[in-house]
């Protein structure tokens, strides 16, 4: 092998080392589980749940992201959806074993494209998950919570340490009557 060669095949080698790396950093936030045990591979495939909610949490407003204003989807797994649809949890029925939802949630900016004054996403930040186990989580009405940190700068996630399974159970509480869901089904 000629010199020229050897180098060709170090740099395809490298480019394909780097193109790896960056892949596993993005799909590394399968691999996270939250102090509480939730895993988030539990919520793979989320990024194409349908929508169910959307909210804006304005400056100095409660929540996971503290006094930041944040806009939010809420997206839920088709099971879940499917209770939504058959009535739940307005019907008096439960949420099954199961239902799962994830709020997306981004640090807003003004659009510089529309033509009137409008917020659009800007830097994504966290992910908050809600899972049903009653059998892992019979203390907190059967669900569970996490929440999932992403840095834009380091394209980076990581678990929130202070997110123990109950981390949002306490604000639910106040719709225990529709099964720890704020959230309803939006009319489409």
């Amino acid at each position: 092998m000629t010199r020229k060669s050897i180098s060709r095949i170090a740099t395809a080698v490298a480019v394909l080392a780097l193109g790896s790396a960056v892949y596993a950093q993005v799909t590394d936030k399968y691999s996270l589980k939250s102090p509480g045990g939730i895993a988030f591979s539990d919520f793979r495939g989320y990024e194409d749940w349908p929508v169910l909610s959307s909210a804006h949490q304005p400056a100095a407003g409660a929540g996971a992201m503290g006094s930041d204003e944040v806009l939010k989807v809420i997206v839920a797994n088709p099971a879940m959806i499917k209770a939504f649809k058959a009535g739940a949890p307005g019907n008096g029925q439960a949420f099954p074993e199961g239902s799962k939802m994830v709020k997306l949630q981004w640090k807003p900016k003004k659009s510089s494209e529309a033509p009137f004054d409008v917020d659009v996403p800007d830097v994504f930040k966290q992910a908050f998950v809600m899972e049903k186990d009653s059998k892992r989580f019979p203390k907190t009405g059967g669900w569970g919570y996490a929440l999932f940190n992403y840095d834009a700068a380091s394209n980076k996630w990581t678990a929130d340490k202070d997110s123990p399974a109950d981390c949002g159970h306490a604000c639910h509480v106040a719709v225990k009557n529709k099964d720890y869901v704020f959230h309803p089904y939006q009319k489409r």
